[in-house]
């Protein structure tokens, strides 16, 4: 018996060429290539990672921004348990990121599915609720100061249907700055997230919907149980961008109530940003930044996990 030589992919390809070397693959990339992908890793690794590492590191000093930076081990991070207005903060924060993320999600879904189909003047309804969009988070929050003045819209239309008892200085009183604020920051945002949902439903297979109709199911169950799970994707996507813009807010709120009136809006990035640039505390700026972080990674990371085991 005559004996017979196996092919390995060592030896040959299945096209019957030798395998092209990684080496010689890599060489084959233009340098022009090479230049584009490299000058943005550099910029990338200058101006957002070594500055990230470095908070970590300054997170662990005393430092007013001139001279040699004290260090102080993890003093920052004990001194946040005594401080009350990190308390207030956090607490906030959480808030906004309820019902920021909360009503940003369900109403631009509830426009993205209003305005999916093709109809008359859909191109015209969806630029317009996208519209907020184009202006800065500064610009926003500037336009509804103006509206929430003792004399500006929103009062002036509240005493024109009769609610003169419902109207006062929304941006001066404690109890409803915050949620005046998130009021004006769910406006801008949900023209994006219904961009997002709009961009899913366009991926679903209508047949799937169809076959569900002629089956006797309902509208509503049409898209809880067919529609809805084909958005996976996009839930995660909206997710991870609800999260991150949630904890570092601080143009709008910093436009409107600068963390007032008596720290009521506070939010763990406007006091972050107020330790640093106000009282020149970096150290335990940096410190806050840090929590920031750890915070958003951990939300993201949490729901990664739980999406992943769904699947």
């Amino acid at each position: 018996m005559s004996s017979t030589q196996v092919a390995t992919p060592e030896t040959s390809s299945h096209d019957g060429r030798q395998p092209v070397r990684a080496g010689r693959r890599w060489r084959r990339v233009p340098p022009l290539v090479w230049v584009f992908l490299l000058v943005p890793l550099a910029v990338e690794l200058a101006w957002v990672f070594w500055p990230a590492l470095n908070s970590f590191s300054l997170s662990l000093t005393k430092w007013n921004g001139v001279g040699a930076a004290e260090p102080v081990g993890l003093d920052n991070y004990r001194r946040m348990f005594d401080d009350p207005i990190v308390r207030t903060a956090v607490t906030n924060t959480v808030i906004w990121i309820v019902v920021f993320g909360g009503l940003s999600v369900l109403i631009g879904l509830g426009l993205a599915v209003a305005l999916n189909r093709p109809r008359r003047g859909v191109g015209l309804y969806r630029s317009a609720i996208y519209l907020p969009m184009v202006f800065a988070l500064a610009v926003t929050g500037l336009f509804w100061r103006v509206l929430y003045q003792p004399g500006g819209t929103v009062n002036s239309a509240l005493e024109n249907i009769g609610l003169d008892g419902v109207a006062r200085q929304w941006l001066a009183d404690p109890d409803t700055a915050l949620y005046a604020v998130l009021v004006a920051a769910i406006w801008r945002q949900v023209g994006y997230i219904m961009v997002l949902y709009l961009a899913g439903l366009k991926g679903c297979d209508p047949s799937l919907e169809e076959a569900a109709a002629v089956d006797g199911a309902s509208a509503w169950q049409r898209f809880r149980y067919v529609v809805f799970p084909q958005l996976r994707g996009v839930n995660t996507v909206v997710f991870a961008i609800t999260v991150i813009d949630s904890l570092r807010t601080f143009d709008i709120v910093w436009a409107m109530t600068r963390g007032g009136p008596y720290n009521s809006s506070q939010l763990l990035s406007t006091y972050m940003f107020e330790q640093g640039f106000t009282a020149l505390n970096l150290g335990y700026s940096s410190a806050l930044a840090v929590v920031i972080f750890v915070l958003a990674i951990g939300f993201i990371i949490t729901y990664l996990v739980r999406a992943t085991r769904e699947d």
